[in-house]
């Protein structure tokens, strides 16, 4: 499942800089506006709220996708397994 940016008028650089940025470090849409237009990009708030309630869960699912599986066998110390049984 990739992401489809079909539609936007954006490069989807910026467009994922700024859903990574705002969902990262939780800065205002205000803020954020200030922070693109330092890095050269024109963009306006209102924009910013609607491409990360737009690609927000689309990112989340593509990592949650790619996220490398655990193991079901887990191994502990037997030093630790007896101070806990000792404890308890």
């Amino acid at each position: 499942m990739a992401i489809d940016f079909k539609g936007v008028h954006y490069p989807k650089d910026m467009i994922l800089f700024a859903v990574f940025f705002h969902a990262r470090y939780g800065v205002s849409y205000r803020d954020l506006e200030e922070i693109m237009a330092e890095r050269g990009v024109d963009v306006d708030h209102a924009s910013l709220s609607r491409w990360v309630v737009k690609f927000a869960p689309m990112v989340a699912a593509e990592a949650q996708r790619r996220k490398s599986p655990t193991s079901k066998s887990w191994r502990c110390d037997r030093h630790r397994y007896l101070a806990w049984f000792w404890h308890c």
